[in-house]
């Protein structure tokens, strides 16, 4: 038990001494970086928000959790981040973190597209065009009603 809190002790220790690149080869889940990425998502920096979204999406520096990646998504998106938007577009499609609605994912793939430019706004259009060959007329109609009276809303 006391060799455990002796290891435990001195990995923490070096983590908060050594870099964020040393804390992976240390065999920690990059805490160092994540805690960094942490606080830069709680001032409300959208990449920031995108990035540990990301991480949790796929299991890559900490745990995959579809759940806490669409609320990090859904955290960036509201702020016009296209980046997210599409992120988030594809996790409704797919239904990992949310229940699939195609709707809103056509949705969120519409404003993703409207946001960025040059070949990441053609990839995003034939994303959406995918989500949109399994729907109704009625779903597409519906999802660019939403597109189009959506509005940013900045985090404090």
């Amino acid at each position: 038990m006391r060799r455990a809190i002796v290891i435990l002790a001195a990995i923490g220790f070096a983590l908060t001494t050594v870099g964020a690149a040393s804390a992976a080869e240390l065999g920690g889940k990059v805490i160092g970086r994540a805690s960094g990425l942490y606080a830069a998502a709680e001032r409300g920096d959208p990449r920031a928000q995108t990035r540990i979204g990301f991480m949790h999406e796929t299991g890559r520096g900490l745990p995959q959790d579809y759940m806490l990646a669409a609320a990090w998504y859904q955290r960036a998106a509201q702020q016009g981040y296209p980046r997210a938007q599409q992120l988030l577009g594809l996790m409704y499609d797919r239904g990992q973190g949310v229940a699939e609605d195609y709707v809103t994912a056509q949705m969120w793939l519409n404003l993703a597209a409207a946001g960025a430019a040059g070949r990441e706004r053609d990839y995003y259009l034939r994303l959406r065009n995918s989500v949109g060959y399994k729907m109704t007329v009625a779903q597409i109609t519906e999802a660019q009603w939403r597109a189009r009276h959506w509005r940013p809303t900045p985090t404090p």
